[in-house]
């Protein structure tokens, strides 16, 4: 065995041999059968120095297509927004990076004060009364809303538009799929370039499907084709048939568009990743939970309290919930008990910075973007419109050859494209899904649009 790979002098190595009573680390290691020891090096790389170290690291990371490099018009549920330099400043600071999950939470008042914060924070955004912290992500969060609507109604039936996320409608079958909890999906109004409908849940067929035993609604808006829903009537529908709405909305719109919860949601749940989580190749990620007020002690999580002490002293408590929430699996409402303040704290950052003017701004400029690129593509006679209602941050067209191709040809151009419907909406083969945030420039955006349009008539771009 060889002791190079140890990160010691050899003179402490022989001080540490010398405190445990043998002379050699071949001695130290005498209880291991001889025919277990390796008899040869290990087949590694030779050691390298730091700056050669970080040159290797940056050739693996270049081979990446990271939107650090690379115009990005990809959205689909993860975006490519603006995050300030302070927001990682803060939340690199040791006593929040290396905070984990409280459970004793009367030493973690700075931790618990943060996540009183993050739920305050997002109950003003959605208009809720309460919300909760340490949810994975947006489809784990509507997985517990299910249930929890489910339980609340004694109802067995969700309803879902199929203008839902995918793949949180697939998380959710996933989860409820011994539940005795049936999912029904509603369709969405659809249709092509020459005969172009809404892209909105059909009203007609989901008063249809709603019947005694539907425990929700859930609909998202922005749906996944980035169009707004009429999340009121579709809570007036709820309400008459005694059922949850369930809301999926994305924070950054609420900076502009109407909370779901001046519009009759009963519960709002959502991705938080756009609200200074950085995309990350896909996770970590941040799923937010914020109900009215007769769900609050059903919530899944946790909710972090401000009260005072016998001093009367500002100080911060886990509350609302059983102990089983958290410690006895088998009588527990949720099993979700891993701690994502992280990823929380750091909405908490992006929020503070911003600002009520800044998030609203930020909406803005998504939706005078997007519609930018969207006419822009359509004048150039190669990508066609597909749905005819108004749109957040992110839009549908028709592109004269198929997205899957589009998108390669685009990669070489250093340009991450849209999403490919296909996948999910076989009616929608050949469509393509473009997100715009407020990160692209003008410059950046007629650049897209000149490269998908030269790629569409087979040229080469120069």
């Amino acid at each position: 065995m060889k002791s190079s790979y140890i990160p010691m002098t050899r003179e402490q190595q022989e001080a540490m041999l010398a405190a445990v009573g043998v002379n050699s680390m071949e001695e130290l290691f005498s209880a291991i059968p001889e025919e277990l020891k390796l008899k040869k090096d290990l087949n590694i790389p030779d050691p390298l120095s730091e700056h050669e170290l970080n040159k290797q690291m940056l050739t693996l990371v270049e081979q990446n297509f990271d939107s650090s490099w690379n115009l990005c018009f990809l959205g689909a549920g993860i975006y490519d927004h603006f995050i300030p330099s302070a927001v990682k400043h803060i939340t690199s600071r040791q006593e929040f990076y290396t905070a984990y999950t409280p459970y004793q939470p009367e030493i973690s008042q700075g931790i618990l004060q943060s996540i009183f914060e993050y739920q305050t924070m997002i109950s003003e955004l959605t208009g809720m009364d309460a919300a909760n912290a340490s949810l994975y992500d947006g489809a784990t969060a509507l997985y517990e809303a299910a249930l929890l609507a489910a339980r609340y109604t004694d109802r067995k039936e969700v309803l879902v538009a199929r203008s839902v996320n995918p793949e949180y409608r697939k998380v959710l079958y996933s989860g409820l799929k011994y539940s005795g909890i049936t999912i029904k999906e509603i369709e969405f109004l659809n249709g092509t370039a020459q005969d172009k409908k809404s892209g909105t849940l059909d009203s007609g067929l989901l008063q249809a499907a709603i019947n005694e035993n539907t425990a929700a609604i859930v609909v998202q808006s922005p749906n996944f084709f980035g169009i707004i829903e009429d999340i009121k009537t579709i809570s007036q529908k709820a309400k008459a048939a005694d059922a949850l709405l369930i809301a999926v909305c994305d924070p950054i719109s609420l900076g502009i568009l109407e909370s779901p919860g001046a519009l009759g949601a009963d519960i709002a749940v959502g991705e938080a990743q756009p609200l200074g989580n950085p995309m990350n190749f896909g996770g970590p990620l941040l799923g937010y939970f914020a109900v009215k007020s007769p769900y609050i002690r059903r919530m899944p999580g946790r909710i972090a309290g401000q009260t005072t002490d016998s001093e009367g002293r500002r100080g911060f408590v886990l509350t609302l919930q059983a102990r089983e929430q958290h410690i006895r699996r088998e009588k527990a409402t949720s099993n979700i008990c891993t701690n994502q303040a992280l990823c929380a704290l750091t909405a908490t950052v992006y929020l503070s910075l911003m600002g009520k003017k800044g998030l609203k701004e930020v909406a803005r400029q998504c939706i005078n973007k997007s519609d930018y690129a969207y006419k822009a593509l359509l004048e150039t006679g190669q990508a066609d419109g597909v749905f005819d209602a108004p749109f957040f941050r992110e839009f549908v067209v028709k592109p004269k050859i198929s997205p899957e191709r589009l998108n390669n040809e685009l990669l070489s151009e250093s340009i991450i494209g849209g999403y490919d419907l296909s996948k999910d909406y076989p009616e929608l083969e050949g469509c393509w899904l473009v997100a715009v945030t407020e990160k692209r420039t003008r410059t950046e955006i007629d650049l897209f649009v000149r490269k998908v349009s030269k790629i569409c008539q087979g040229g080469i771009f120069i």
